[in-house]
């Protein structure tokens, strides 16, 4: 044993999961540590799709115009026959409006998209602990005491005893921390083993995403040039028994085998993996001070997109419930992490399924419920309304964007003021000062005496809300509540709830103006 240290959270794995809490943490400056058991950086493909809802996450979190800049569109799929001929139709993107900015999805070879992430992590004066493993932890009332194995720079082995008021496993399908918490985590295998590799190749151009065989399970092939490289991804499905060569020749028979072409040869294998597809999802988020993230939550088929996605959007659900308790909030706000989380990875995990039996029957859809805009917490605890409301925006739905004007003059969009760390509280047609200000809360009333201008009225569509009407926004762009003004004095128990504690009570507008002003 040969060190003791302290920080608020140790992070278990370095994936998308992980790096996506360690840069939220760091932005609100909590102090954590990232270890990764690997040596050095993941170098694959493996998810590639950036889905519309993942890349407003990724503008919050100050990345996304890295990551259209390393990845690109999806091209044209095209399926061949087996006479030669082909047809082409395209990933069908969701018509572009005011309250959906991102309408796309975009390609992004995993390993580019971590690498933009660990590089913002950076930036916040943080880094990952390549070679660091979790070998061992004890949890108590104050903290969880974990046991961190790896080699020194020289090669001798070193155990280090390290402090953390929470742990968190973001460590995978086959992870660690799940298996020593003894979390179940039942599910079903799919019946389907899979290959997928990162080859570089000559013989087909980069103009389509290249299907052949789509009908068969046993013949199909797929070759998807890699955006971002001059790689290509291929996928099949694979036997069950034997082992599968994964050299550019064993690769260069299999391609062979199943287009009927030789004209296309595989050059070099940079990365391949022959895996047996899962749907499995874990009993439990937490156990006490230690929770789960991920895919150490939740495994998926690749089919849909969903898997990276889901897992970007854990973290990000987390990571401000964890800082605002670790800053004083009830430790009930970490309830809601489950309680919000796991019904959206059952639900992803129902889709995911439903597209790969349509994958088996040749079908390749991807319509708008693999974007991951609608998916609403709608039933959590923290979704309030009062008066309840039967109609438009609901509390617990993603609230959208719309574009704005400030009373200065200039032009904006209600996601640049939701950007960051804090809640929004957005008050339409309302007296500002009705709301006492407080750390954490930025406050904006919309209207002719308001601070936002809602020229267009994109906002009032959006929100579908009354004057006097006030909409509270979480710091993870979900709506929190929805009240109206002879209500408002209901939200002060919310705000007490998320840790957003003022000095100065709401004003009772039951009190009329003169006597307010005058106590």
């Amino acid at each position: 044993m040969t060190e003791y240290r302290t920080a608020d959270v140790l992070i278990c794995g370095a994936g998308a999961a992980g790096l996506t809490l360690a840069i939220d943490l760091a932005r609100r400056g909590i102090s954590f540590r990232l270890i990764e058991k690997m040596n050095e950086p993941f170098q694959g493909s493996r998810g590639k799709g950036i889905q519309p809802r993942t890349q407003e996450i990724f503008e919050d979190l100050g990345i996304i115009d890295r990551i259209v800049a390393v990845g690109g569109l999806y091209p044209l799929q095209r399926q061949y026959c087996g006479d030669g001929s082909f047809s082409e139709s395209a990933v069908a993107p969701l018509d572009p409006s005011p309250a959906e900015p991102y309408h796309i999805p975009l390609m992004v070879p995993q390993f580019l998209t971590e690498t933009v992430m660990r590089e913002r992590l950076a930036e916040f004066g943080h880094c990952v602990e390549f070679g660091c493993e979790l070998v061992g932890f004890e949890q108590d009332e104050a903290g969880v005491t974990v046991w961190l194995g790896g080699k020194t720079r020289q090669g001798a082995d070193f155990t280090r005893c390290f402090r953390a008021r929470y742990l968190v496993g973001a460590d995978g399908g086959r992870s660690f921390v799940r298996h020593a918490l003894g979390i179940d985590f039942p599910g079903k295998t799919l019946g389907i083993r899979a290959l997928v590799a990162d080859v570089a190749l000559t013989g087909l151009g980069r103009d389509a995403w290249h299907r052949f065989n789509q009908d068969s399970m046993e013949r199909q092939i797929s070759l998807c040039p890699l955006a971002g490289t001059a790689l290509f991804q291929l996928q099949a499905p694979i036997p069950f028994d034997g082992d599968v060569d994964l050299s550019a020749a064993g690769l260069n028979g299999m391609v062979a085998d199943r287009t009927g072409r030789d004209d296309i040869c595989i050059q070099s294998v940079s990365w391949a993996s022959a895996y047996t597809m899962n749907a499995r999802l874990a009993d439990s988020y937490r156990a006490g001070r230690v929770l789960l993230a991920g895919d150490a939550a939740h495994i998926h088929p690749p089919t849909g997109g969903q898997g990276l996605n889901t897992s970007v959007q854990d973290a990000y659900n987390l990571g401000w419930k964890l800082a605002a308790v670790l800053r004083g909030a009830p430790d009930t706000l970490l309830e809601t992490y489950e309680e919000e989380r796991r019904p959206i990875a059952a639900s992803v995990l129902g889709l995911s399924t439903k597209l790969l039996e349509a994958l088996k029957q040749g079908e390749v859809r991807r319509g708008r419920e693999v974007q991951q805009l609608d998916l609403a917490y709608s039933k959590s605890s923290l979704a309030f309304e009062a008066p309840e409301r039967v109609h438009g925006l609901l509390a617990g739905e993603r609230a959208p964007d719309a574009p704005i004007r400030g009373a200065g003059g200039q032009s904006t969009r209600l996601f640049e003021l939701f950007k960051g760390t804090h809640w929004t509280l957005l008050g339409f047609e309302v007296e500002r000062n009705v709301v006492a200000p407080r750390g954490g809360l930025r406050i904006h009333t919309i209207g002719p005496r308001g601070d936002v201008v809602d020229d267009g009225g994109h906002v009032r569509k959006a929100y579908a809300v009354s004057p006097g009407d006030w909409v509270l926004v979480r710091p993870d762009g979900y709506v929190g509540a929805i009240v109206s003004s002879r209500d408002i004095q209901r939200l002060e128990d919310y705000l007490r709830s998320a840790g957003l504690v003022s000095g100065h009570p709401l004003i009772d507008l039951t009190v009329p103006a003169e006597r307010t002003s005058r106590t």
